[in-house]
């Protein structure tokens, strides 16, 4: 603050209550990060295919009737358009009931014209590979057709000047709403949970408008724990108690299946608990970049599981190029959902335009190839609260000219700079200075620290790996993240430094990786007059990888040998003999990149690239 009284400073106020007031130094942006998150809480680890494509549209759940064939037959079509898709969210079109004013969105039931069997069809869902996030909304509409047993339960936000329920507009008409902070609401709220939506197959919730701003009257009362509150002080907590009962539910439920929540609202430490996403969105080219800035402030505050409706939520359909470039952008954020309620009563599909879907579906495919790199971050947050997208600022705190920047992004040690722009056919990126920079798909090499000009065309996805990453990807495309098993390791590594990378595996599902049923994997890359690359493991879980393969990006010269656990490896000249063969190595003229595969070791071992000529004597 500037005033004519007092030189610079800050000022805080407080409309109530204590203040607790925690000083965080840094210096790193990254170290704030980190304890911020000691006080709120980690990231939740949640389940790999949290991680996958989430189908989703307002419009299934509306249909007249037989939503569920429907919906099944958008996972088919998926399946029939070789397009990976992990997760469906299901709007709240299930809930609707046949009131007095007409058809209204009832929690806690079932439209049985749209779903005839609930359990069959999560059943059926769950065959083709799919977990299916029911949305569940904390309002009761007044023609509800429980209204008097949420009532009399007493659990709900009271009147400010009486014991009667606080009446607000909700979705569609007047309705009450469930006051969390009331002991006897979480428990009545975990039974609704459990009997009308978790007994019928799924450890998945929505939980969807949340924010409590229905409510006007910031006086209305709630329990807090029977001491007394208003919802003016307590609304911002309200979603992530929602989130905390819906955790212990699905805990009580399947205790040991990991839950999946995704949540629209929330306060300080919604990470523990929930996936998220920055709300009900336009279509636009100015919100797929506005987005962007969004998603990297909320990383800022320790919410790495976040991202955004590709293609938009509301408004006319996306342009086939927007709809390109937004799914383009969007397989780099934590959460990627494709979601949408069209104005012009379209539906928003990866297959909607015929002639760019391969652009589409090439994106997805690179996203699911980075499943690996996206899951190993997800445990990193998960144990650190650093966030798995990071703004240039946070990545690269000592570069100025970064602070700027609201689009492009690191994904650990990958710069996203996807193109935004309507029509383009160039892309200047930034290239934050203190490291040079790899194209990842041509392997041409750029000084940190510049501006560059690139050609792009539609299939363009500009993306540079820094000096020293490490990065495991997989060569396979997983239909079926709840039964398929990656068999293949691709690691792409920058061996201009040294660098580490801890990749983690685990069955993905369940919660045996708290006793340890995991595989971590230390990856420690030394370089110098030849490049050493360590793996060490700890953890009892078995990986079904088979086959690793190293891609080592090293553009000074071809090696003279490379060794596996000591073992001299087959040297091919030929590219098709060594895409033919199980082991070995080839030097790529093309990326200056060194290629070795070999059989997976599952043990601790050693690669060794010799390029220094007196280490070959005596060999």
């Amino acid at each position: 603050k500037i005033s004519n009284y007092w030189g610079r400073h800050s000022r805080y106020r407080a409309d109530g209550g204590d203040i607790d007031l925690f000083f965080i130094a840094g210096p790193a942006v990254t170290n704030v990060i980190e304890r911020y998150t000691d006080l709120t809480g980690k990231s939740a680890m949640l389940p790999k295919h949290a991680l996958g494509y989430l189908g989703s549209s307002m419009y299934y759940a509306e249909l007249p009737q037989d939503s569920d064939d429907a919906i099944l037959e958008f996972i088919d079509t998926a399946r029939a358009e070789d397009i990976p898709i992990s997760g469906f969210q299901l709007s709240s079109g299930y809930t609707a009931q046949d009131t007095v004013e007409g058809s209204k969105r009832c929690v806690f039931t079932w439209n049985n014209k749209r779903f005839k069997n609930p359990k069959e069809f999560f059943a059926e869902m769950k065959k083709r590979g799919i977990v299916v996030s029911s949305n569940v909304k904390p309002g009761i509409l007044l023609v509800h057709p429980d209204i008097a047993k949420y009532q009399s339960a007493d659990i709900l936000v009271k009147d400010s000047t009486s014991d009667d329920p606080c009446v607000g507009n909700w979705w569609g008409g007047r309705g009450v709403f469930a006051d969390f902070t009331n002991p006897k609401t979480r428990e009545v709220w975990k039974e609704a949970l459990k009997e009308n939506l978790l007994n019928y197959g799924t450890n998945s919730v929505w939980n969807d408008n949340c924010e409590y701003d229905s409510i006007v009257d910031l006086d209305a009362r709630c329990s807090f724990d029977e001491k007394g509150g208003t919802i003016g002080q307590l609304k911002p907590v309200m979603a992530n108690l929602m989130c905390h009962i819906t955790e212990e539910a699905i805990a009580e439920n399947t205790p040991n299946e990991r839950p999946f929540i995704v949540c629209r609202a929330g306060h300080a430490g919604i990470q523990q608990y929930a996936q998220s996403w920055s709300g009900d969105n336009r279509t636009s080219w100015d919100t797929l970049k506005f987005n962007i800035a969004t998603m990297l402030g909320m990383s800022l505050c320790g919410v790495s599981n976040y991202g955004s409706d590709i293609g938009g939520f509301f408004g006319n359909s996306p342009e086939p190029e927007l709809l390109v470039r937004w799914v383009q952008n969007g397989i780099f954020h934590p959460r990627f959902s494709i979601h949408s309620v069209n104005a012009d009563f379209t539906v928003t599909e990866p297959w909607m335009y015929p002639e760019y879907t391969a652009y589409v579906r090439d994106a997805i495919h690179l996203r699911y190839r980075l499943m690996p790199y996206f899951y190993s971050l997800m445990y990193q947050a998960h144990i650190t609260g650093l966030p798995i997208m990071q703004p240039l600022c946070c990545a690269f705190q000592e570069d100025a000219k970064g602070y700027d920047e609201a689009e492009s992004f690191m994904i650990g040690g990958l710069l996203v700079a996807t193109v935004l722009d309507k029509g383009a056919k160039t892309k200047s990126v930034y290239l934050p200075a203190g490291t040079d920079f790899y194209d990842f798909f041509t392997r041409n090499a750029y000084a940190g620290g510049q501006n560059i000009e690139m050609p792009v065309d539609l299939d363009s996805i500009p993306l540079f790996l820094s000096s020293g990453t490490i990065l495991p990807m997989t060569n396979t495309i997983t239909h079926n993240m709840t039964t398929d098993e990656i068999k293949d390791l691709h690691i792409l590594c920058v061996a201009d430094k040294d660098g580490t990378f801890t990749l983690y595996e685990d069955d993905g599902c369940t919660n045996e990786y708290k006793d340890g049923v995991y595989k971590k994997t230390s990856i420690r890359m030394q370089t110098g007059n030849n490049i050493t690359i360590d793996f060490t493991s700890e953890g009892s879980y078995a990986s079904p990888v088979e086959q690793i393969a190293l891609d080592v990006i090293y553009p000074k010269n071809a090696p003279l040998a490379v060794l596996c656990d000591k073992k001299i490896l087959p040297h091919y000249l030929y590219q098709k003999k060594y895409e033919e063969a199980s082991c070995g190595w080839y030097y790529n003229l093309g990326t200056k990149s060194i290629e070795i595969k070999y059989p997976n070791p599952n043990k601790e071992y050693q690669v060794e690239i010799l390029t220094n000529p007196t280490d070959m004597i005596g060999m």
